[in-house]
């Protein structure tokens, strides 16, 4: 689910915040006229890595998950004030739970499309993301490991209301979202090893509510804008719905019920922009997640060009 909701805040950043709303706010970074805007059409490359540590709750160890992964898009201006993009996001992520003497490799592989409609200060955007992947996990049995291979699958939509605020090279964008993710992962059985278990198939829903800004500003230096922002978010976690797992052997089985985050928590990052011309910027971001249980630390660059 975490990665579903990485993929669709950044596509709504790519809609509603940073450095693009700016631009397209203020073409040529100086106030010049709409006339002067830049192109209709852009593509963006990411490279990401993030890291994550869940703490242990109940009778979860907890564990710790690096992932790796990159971006490709393609946007557009279909109308005046109106702007849709689409891109695919590839990842590999290995989580380690080193007191369960077990580790797993989650191969993810999402589509996603945005949209977003600049009404004066304000803009409304929306970004839908569906993701499929692979699961290989092992366990040490202590005479040899047991292993499974299963399926997993993501479905997520985000809306948010933005309004952009400005004074000199400086701005302060607000914004409200609403943000929905449904994952599930398929049933397996284990091969090899000492006892190896079969389990169920899981669900996982979860709706929540983001209330935020973000602060930024812009200098011009040697004909290329350099752009520095920062945000900050609440959130709400107001539904979680995390399906119970059964899990077998032999003829005996227990019932394990899945973990989600705390309630409420906070997201924050920043980002620096650099546009090295009118058509080609380079950019990199922080993003953070901090919840009761849970630290999620995620750093993205990034090349962006316009045509």
């Amino acid at each position: 689910m975490n990665l579903g909701s990485n993929f669709l805040e950044r596509l709504g950043d790519q809609a509603s915040g940073g450095f693009g709303r700016a631009s397209r706010s203020n073409p040529g970074g100086g106030g010049a006229s709409e006339a002067l805007d830049g192109p209709n059409f852009r593509t963006w490359g990411e490279a990401y890595g993030i890291s994550s540590k869940t703490g242990p709750q109940a009778n979860f160890v907890g564990d710790d998950r690096t992932t790796t992964g990159g971006v490709a898009g393609f946007g557009a201006r279909i109308a005046p004030g109106v702007n849709v993009g689409f891109s695919i996001d590839q990842s590999r992520t290995g989580i380690d739970v080193p007191l369960a003497m077990q580790s797993a490799t989650l191969d993810l592989t999402q589509l996603g499309f945005n949209a977003s409609i600049d009404k004066g200060p304000w803009t409304w955007a929306v970004a839908l993301v569906h993701g499929f992947g692979k699961i290989n996990s092992s366990r040490d049995t202590g005479l040899g490991v047991a292993s499974a291979g299963y399926n997993g699958q993501i479905d997520g939509a985000l809306t948010e209301l933005s309004y952009y605020w400005t004074m000199d090279q400086s701005r302060l964008v607000p914004k409200a979202a609403f943000e929905y993710v449904h994952a599930s992962t398929g049933s397996f059985q284990e091969m090899g090893g000492l006892d190896p278990v079969s389990a169920s198939g899981a669900t996982l829903e979860r709706s929540r509510a983001l209330i935020g800004a973000e602060i930024g500003h812009y200098w011009i230096v040697d004909q290329k804008i350099l752009d520095l922002s920062a945000y900050g978010k609440f959130v709400d976690n107001f539904e979680q719905n995390l399906s119970s797992v059964t899990v077998s052997l032999g003829p005996e089985s227990i019932i394990v019920q899945g973990i989600g985050e705390s309630r409420y928590g906070a997201d924050a990052g920043a980002a620096l922009s650099l546009s090295l011309t009118n058509v080609v910027r380079v950019y990199l971001n922080y993003d953070g997640k901090f919840r009761a249980a849970l630290q999620s630390h995620q750093a993205t660059a990034g090349v962006e060009v316009r045509w």
